[in-house]
Parts: structure tokens; C-alpha cells; sequence
């Protein structure tokens, strides 16, 4: 009876702590298990750049979304983006795609605009910036077409 119980108690712990790996498992990696609290947004760039399903969508620095999906949609590079409700983004905000350093992640930072009409869910943000193609930037320099 002693070496069942010993068992059993060391069967519990086991499921236990992969129930903990589990939960920081998708903590600490930003996973959507069951649905996002959220809405989806979504902005037409003429150069994807490198963003990436997964790409971190940014405002004034703080991480607020995700990118949800990259597309190609008349040969322009569509980008839905999953942000939290809590999140307004105004209509003439811009989406601009930047690099965390040199060769660094890419992710989209929001620029916010001024207008007190905001956008809503499955809307579109229409001012874009693509990123910056540092190759075209050199051809272009040692070319003298700068």
C-alpha cells in the first residue's frame, strides 16, 4: 500500500510541473491558445520587406500586436495585424516597417495621427511606409543617383 502511494504522489507531481511548462511555455512565448482579445487591422505595403507572420506591431516603443498575416494582394504585400481593444489607432495613423538595428528583427512601428475618427475592426490603415532597402541605398550612392 506504501509503494501506491509513493507512486501515485510522484504520477500527480510529474503532470503537474508539465502543466506549469506548459502555461510558461505559452506565456513566455506569446502564444494564442484559445483566441485573442482583439481586433484585426489590416495595411497594404509596396515592399513587404522581410515582416513576418509573428512580427511585433509597435507605438511609441511599448509592443501592442502582432502581425497576424502576410499576404501578397495585387502584387503588394498585404499585412493583418491582431491588436488589443484597448488599442485606438486614429484613421490618418501611419504604418511605417522598421529594423531593430543593422540586420535586426523587422517589426511595424504605428505612428499615430491626430484625427478623432479611429479605426475599427477589419479596417484599414491607408498611409504606409515600406522599409528601407539598404542594397538600393548603396547601388544608388556608389552610382551617383543620390
Amino acid at each position: 500500500m506504501k509503494k501506491f502511494d509513493v507512486e501515485l504522489c510522484v504520477g500527480l507531481f510529474m503532470i503537474l510541473g508539465i502543466l506549469c511548462l506548459g502555461y510558461l511555455s505559452i506565456k513566455l512565448g506569446k502564444l494564442e491558445v484559445l483566441g485573442s482579445q482583439g481586433y484585426e487591422v489590416e495595411a497594404v505595403f509596396s515592399n513587404g520587406g522581410g515582416i513576418k507572420s509573428g512580427s511585433t506591431v509597435v507605438i511609441a516603443g511599448v509592443e501592442i500586436g502582432r502581425v497576424k498575416k502576410v499576404s501578397l494582394d495585387d502584387y503588394q504585400a498585404l499585412v493583418l495585424m491582431d491588436l488589443p481593444l484597448h488599442v485606438k489607432i486614429q484613421e490618418d495613423a501611419i504604418a511605417s516597417i522598421k529594423t531593430r538595428g543593422l540586420i535586426g528583427d523587422k517589426f511595424i512601428e504605428i505612428t499615430p495621427g491626430g484625427s478623432e475618427e479611429m479605426i475599427g475592426p477589419g479596417g484599414k490603415i491607408r498611409d504606409t511606409q515600406s522599409a528601407i532597402d539598404f542594397e538600393e541605398l548603396i547601388s544608388n550612392y556608389v552610382f551617383g543617383k543620390l
